[in-house]
């Protein structure tokens, strides 16, 4: 008698089921794309799209990386050979937002050539690709900023690029 009790409230929850499985399916199917029906809340493209990006809205504080439009494979390499060719040159015209971006790898790399030891060399090696690059500024940064704690470089503005207006900057070795 007890087996009977369950197998009939099993068949009772499963007709159930299936009935307000049949009056959802009855209620999705009734809806238009283009005309909404009067039982269901209309959505907007733009309250979908809010709510499905909401976690990206939020503000970056504390995140002091530039992004610079990049993903972040491309931004390291445009962040590596920008700092290669100011090392290598002294002084380089380029955007000003990416000129900010510069200044940390800059000072990290003529901190490590200050540091002088094999495992800097080798974590600068790393970073810029050229071998005589890398030993020139070994040998000529620690006497050059012997007596600077940081602040290795300058970032200057100047005029807007012509074409698409873009905020222009030197950055330059001090």
């Amino acid at each position: 008698p007890a087996e009977g009790i369950k197998a009939e409230t099993d068949a009772r929850a499963a007709m159930k089921f299936a009935v307000f499985l049949a009056a959802a399916l009855a209620a999705v199917c009734s809806v238009s794309a283009f005309m909404p029906s009067a039982g269901l809340p209309s959505l907007s493209a733009r309250a979908v799209t809010t709510s499905a990006v909401s976690g990206l809205s939020m503000m970056r504080h504390k995140n002091r990386l530039a992004k610079l439009g990049l993903p972040a494979d491309q931004r390291k390499a445009l962040l590596r050979s920008l700092t290669s060719e100011l090392i290598r040159h002294g002084r380089i015209t380029t955007t000003h937002k990416r000129a900010k971006a510069m200044r940390d790898p800059v000072d990290h790399m003529i901190t490590l050539a200050k540091d002088g030891s094999l495992h800097a060399r080798r974590q600068a090696l790393s970073y810029i690709h050229d071998k005589e690059l890398v030993h020139a500024l070994f040998e000529q940064a620690p006497e050059r900023y012997a007596d600077r704690n940081g602040g290795y470089c300058r970032v200057v503005r100047t005029m807007p690029r012509k074409g698409d207006n873009s905020p222009m900057g030197i950055i330059e070795l001090v």
